[in-house]
């Protein structure tokens, strides 16, 4: 029994020591792997910061309210220079060994005041998220970079005892002192934006995707700001690169480039955010905009038709009355329905008149100017104008309504369907006509297109309305021009 037991023993301490061996045997052939490769990793490692840096600075974000779009150009610089400062682990050891000493020093001072640079950048993303908030916080990136600055860089250059030690304290200090709290902040604004502000629109799949990234953040704040050199003091003597590389088998670049890869992925997915609130930005004119024409449209069915067969049965009415002596009671009853047909009359144009939004006394020039400057039109396009008409020039109300309706709808279709990012309005008086002009710079459309709209239809009709006549000249990529020419009518 004990020779069975003493057998086991060895059988268990064995296999333990096997896979011991086997282990630390995977482990150091993954390491050799990575250190063979090291200028692949350090190239993906900045090529996916970098990467997200570009997505980010050219996503526009120009037309958004949101807050998040605020802070994001801090985001996209932080991505760029902290891409370009990897890809210096790469540059500077290769001039290393044609450059002269003085050379690579200078080249490491800016290779670390890189990494400090971006910190910052991420940290400013983090407190411009925060600013509602919190803020107070907004100096704090500002007052850490300094102090880095000043007590561990430039006194590091000028006292170390040798240039090897003053740079991996300033690195070290900058992902202490900058990445490590920038990465804390940044994740928690992103969290609080997503809850403030992307939560209430029941974005469900782009809140997920906004939590997902402030994970990736709290994940870099542990790999990018914990994780450092080895250092001769608590917690660099411990918790260091070459320490978690000895644990892992696996450099610290590798992790911190796949937090950064999940962080790129789920932030380039939560920019669509932006596209969203366009989409409904331009949703909401549209539904004014039908709400606005159909008000028109019982106007003038109520203008057109009601009243003009109320109008027409009191002059029926006034004739049978003319034929009836005065005092009969025929004739008194004829008189009474005429004042109350003269009752609808005036109930159904004052109906009218509220179904039109009031406009206040301006000329045209000015209504045109009011009508592109819209805060609306301002968050989508760039209105520009040049107009050519008298000053106190005006038409009547009804004209200048539809002259304006013309206006606002290519406005409309150049945000929504054109896709435009500059309109150019013109107006002139010339030869006693009114002209306008509207040309965008968007994505045009064929010929055999433009009868589909319903919109290109009602505006031809408003111009015959105004007794002139509309053009549409466009091509696809060339943008739209849509030409109104009508008969100048100071009184309509």
């Amino acid at each position: 029994m004990c020779r069975l037991f003493t057998f086991t023993a060895n059988c268990v301490e064995e296999i333990w020591g096997n896979i011991i061996y086997n282990n630390s045997h995977m482990s150091s052939s993954v390491q050799q792997f990575f250190e063979l490769n090291a200028t692949i990793v350090y190239f993906i490692y900045g090529l996916v910061f970098f990467t997200l840096g570009i997505a980010i600075a050219l996503q526009s974000r120009r037309h958004s309210h949101l807050e998040l779009a605020r802070g994001m150009e801090w985001l996209a610089a932080f991505g760029i220079v902290h891409g370009v400062y990897e890809w210096g682990a790469i540059f500077i050891p290769i001039q290393a060994t044609y450059l002269a000493l003085p050379a690579i020093f200078f080249l490491e001072t800016i290779h670390v005041l890189l990494l400090a640079l971006s910190f910052t950048f991420l940290f400013q993303f983090g407190v411009e998220m925060l600013r509602r908030r919190w803020p107070k916080l907004m100096l704090v990136p500002l007052a850490l970079a300094v102090i880095w600055l000043f007590v561990f860089l430039i006194p590091g250059i000028m006292l170390a005892a040798d240039h090897e030690s003053w740079h991996q304290s300033a690195l070290i200090w900058a992902r202490y002192l900058i990445g490590f709290p920038a990465s804390i902040a940044a994740a928690i604004g992103l969290r609080f934006q997503a809850d403030q502000y992307i939560k209430p629109m029941n974005l469900v799949s782009i809140y997920r995707t906004f939590r997902v990234a402030g994970i990736a953040l709290l994940a870099y704040a542990f790999f990018g700001g914990l994780v450092v050199p080895p250092g001769g003091f608590f917690p660099a003597s411990w918790l260091n690169d070459l320490r978690l590389t000895q644990w892992t088998g696996v450099p610290v670049p590798v992790f911190r480039s796949l937090t950064g890869l999940i962080l790129a992925v789920f932030m380039i997915r939560a920019l669509e955010v932006f596209d969203v609130e366009v989409d409904r930005i331009i949703e909401k004119m549209e539904l004014e905009r039908n709400l606005a024409l159909e008000r028109d449209r019982i106007g003038r069915e109520l203008h057109d038709s009601a009243i003009q067969t109320i109008y027409t049965a009191g002059l029926l009415i006034q004739s049978a009355r003319q034929k009836l002596p005065e005092g009969d009671i025929a004739a008194q009853r004829l008189e009474r329905s005429m004042a109350v047909l003269n009752e609808a009359i005036a109930g159904l144009r004052a109906y009218i008149d509220d179904l039109r939004p009031a406009q206040p006394e301006q000329s045209v020039s000015e209504a045109i100017r009011a009508s592109a400057s819209d805060a609306r039109w301002e968050s989508l396009i760039d209105v520009k104008l040049q107009l050519d008409l008298p000053d106190e020039a005006s038409l009547s109300a009804p004209r200048l309504q539809q002259v304006l309706a013309i206006l606002n709808e290519a406005l409309s279709n150049a945000a929504r369907h054109a896709r435009a990012r500059q309109v150019f309005v013109s107006a002139t008086h010339f030869d006693g006509n009114f002209m306008l002009a509207i040309h965008d710079n968007g994505v045009g459309f064929k010929a055999h297109q433009e009868g589909k709209g319903y919109g290109l239809r009602n505006m031809r009709d408003r111009a015959r309305l105004l007794g002139g006549s509309l053009t549409i000249e466009a091509r696809p990529g060339k943008g739209t021009t849509v030409s109104l020419t009508a008969p100048w009518e100071i009184e309509g």
